[in-house]
């Protein structure tokens, strides 16, 4: 009993310390460990994601129809949009990177060329749908007057849609949401971002080198950003024996625009203006 009070003036001490409103807090808690989520949780300081919901372990007092058997169908219905909303998706280059990128970055600047560049060769361009990278990649297939899709997803802080889509889908889960980006994309496209984007990044080559998918083009965009990771892939991980010295051709790195469509151009098998070799 006396864990739980000293857990309890903790949150409160954590709370009052951010200046809480009686409807409102105004600056978000991040909990430091499950017991404070599930406080927070209790108090709606903290809105659990479906993901989250899921991902948990189960307490003794779930109910039968809020447990994982019935959450199926919902993550059933998620797959069913998802394939319905993208299945006319046939040329699909998906871009990642930071959502924190400001428009006067020069990968914000590069990203928007891209979009642009692969809009032109006929590709329709997945993100995110969010901010930063997202929305610069999204901006310039629209521009372009190409296909710009976003496809968005719950978080606990809302994250908007940028503005520079022609079709938006929102997600719950971030594996249905995965899928759908492997599913219908020809190739990625990956700038400077955080750890969702190694997320992607990782996720594509394991899928690749384990042969699940087929092998399309991971460009890697930002020499500088990504020579220490690829060093140490080449050097560390390499030596220790844990890829083959193939598996390091998965990777294309470039800083050109232009160099990363020409490269997808031409390992999908796609002439300049779109059209199968």
């Amino acid at each position: 009993m006396a864990d739980t009070n000293k857990k309890s003036d903790k949150i409160k001490n954590r709370t009052e310390s951010k200046k809480l409103t009686p409807t409102k807090l105004i600056e978000p808690i991040e909990p430091e460990t499950v017991a404070e989520a599930k406080q927070l949780e209790k108090n709606s300081y903290w809105l659990p994601t479906e993901d989250e919901v899921l991902l948990r372990s189960p307490e003794p007092e779930d109910k039968f129809k809020s447990s994982d058997s019935w959450r199926v169908f919902r993550i059933l219905g998620e797959f069913v949009q998802g394939f319905d909303e993208l299945a006319t998706v046939t040329r699909g280059v998906s871009i990642f990177g930071s959502a924190r990128t400001p428009e006067t970055d020069e990968n914000y600047v590069a990203a928007r060329e891209t979009g642009k560049l692969l809009a032109k060769a006929g590709f329709e361009v997945i993100t995110g749908g969010g901010p930063g990278i997202m929305e610069a990649a999204n901006r310039g297939a629209f521009e372009a007057g190409g296909v710009s899709i976003g496809c968005n997803i719950e978080l606990p802080f809302e994250q908007l849609n940028n503005p520079y889509q022609n079709r938006g889908l929102s997600f719950k889960y971030f594996f249905v949401r995965k899928t759908m980006f492997i599913k219908y994309s020809n190739a990625y496209v990956i700038f400077p971002g955080g750890f969702g984007t190694m997320d992607e990044v990782f996720e594509a080559l394991t899928l690749i080198q384990t042969k699940k998918i087929r092998n399309f083009p991971v460009v890697l965009f930002g020499s500088q950003y990504w020579q220490g990771l690829l060093a140490w892939i080449s050097s560390t991980m390499l030596r220790e024996k844990n890829i083959n010295a193939e598996d390091l051709g998965l990777i294309h790195l470039t800083d050109s625009p232009k160099d990363a469509v020409d490269f997808i151009i031409k390992c999908c098998g796609f002439d300049e203006n779109g059209d199968g070799k």
